[in-house]
């Protein structure tokens, strides 16, 4: 696949205006209000393993509205903290899998909680445990047009929320140290680490890769790729409602969420990537109100990114700023 968007050197300076809905902040301090009040249970249980040198606990905590979600955390075998402390979030349709399964973060003295994604996880990976319980009206095949036509109703909403009350939990965990938690995930969940580390108080850095949910406006009319390609049908159905769909997408755009963050922040990119066009992970990138931000270029990979690569920079990243 060609590079089909803006050159590397106009992207570098991409900063387009955003739609932001006037009450952004009022939305999300009320929905995040409401449900730290309902609050709710959090509960941790070891589990048994063959794994000598790591701990593996299975979490549940309360998300949006206090909704059991569940995580997986690694640890050091035996540590008792406070660890500096990676949050990571997950891609579009995988769930938290198996407690096996990423565990460098652990093996380099890190506590690691890895969220289960609502409804999620049936796409690809190893499975998930955390259902949606929210119904929603009209919607196209998929997460992104669920509740679309109202911002109360929105699936990321929940998801979003749910990322952010993870981050309380985990600062009420011992093994936590609460001022060094950094946030993390690539594509749909590097949409959701931005959303985290804007919404969540102090966070210490954000490390998205390849991200998702960013610049709509943009992304919709620039790839036929999935899952931005979910708008794409449902407005073909729904004619005459790209106002509002737009609208409701303007309170989860990761280039508004972007310019409330303040901590540390790295970044990737893909210059042929068709799922996250490289515009709109620009968009985010340069709304930044972080001092301390890089960005790595692939460019001639798709939405794989760095893939492996990009775990030794994350780690070089985190050592710098936790």
């Amino acid at each position: 696949m060609p590079r089909f968007d803006l050159p590397p050197h106009e992207l570098a300076r991409y900063r387009p205006d955003i739609r932001e809905p006037e009450d952004f902040d009022a939305f999300w301090q009320s929905t995040l209000a409401g449900s730290r009040q309902v609050g709710g249970e959090i509960l941790v249980s070891p589990v048994d393993s063959p794994m000598t040198a790591i701990d593996v606990f299975d979490v549940t905590f309360p998300g949006f509205a206090g909704d059991p979600v569940k995580a997986w955390l690694w640890a050091p075998r035996g540590a008792t903290g406070p660890l500096p402390t990676i949050i990571e979030y997950n891609g579009y349709g995988g769930g938290r899998g198996l407690p096996h399964e990423r565990l460098a973060w652990a093996a380099s003295g890190y506590a690691h909680l890895f969220m289960d994604t609502r409804g999620q996880g049936s796409a690809w990976g190893s499975g998930g445990a955390t259902a949606d319980p929210h119904g929603t009206g009209a919607s196209a095949p998929g997460f992104m047009t669920r509740g679309i036509d109202d911002p109360e109703g929105y699936y990321y909403r929940r998801l979003f929320t749910d990322a952010v009350r993870l981050v309380d939990a985990a600062r009420t965990l011992g093994i936590v140290d609460a001022h060094r938690v950094a946030v993390t995930g690539v594509s749909q969940g590097g949409g959701v680490a931005i959303a985290a580390a804007a919404l969540a108080e102090d966070v210490a850095a954000v490390m998205p890769d390849v991200p998702f949910l960013c610049h709509f406006e943009r992304a919709v009319g620039l790839t036929d790729h999935d899952p931005y390609a979910e708008i794409v049908r449902y407005l073909r159905v729904h004619r005459g409602s790209e106002e509002q769909v737009f609208d409701t997408l303007s309170y989860f755009d990761g280039a508004t969420f972007a310019a409330r963050i303040y901590a540390p922040a790295l970044f990737s990119v893909g210059l042929h990537d068709l799922t996250c066009p490289p515009s709109t992970v620009y968009a985010a990138y340069n709304h930044l109100a972080s001092e301390t931000r890089e960005i790595d270029v692939y460019p001639f990979n798709e939405h794989e990114g760095g893939q492996a690569y990009r775990w030794p920079a994350q780690a070089a990243f985190a050592a710098a700023h936790l």
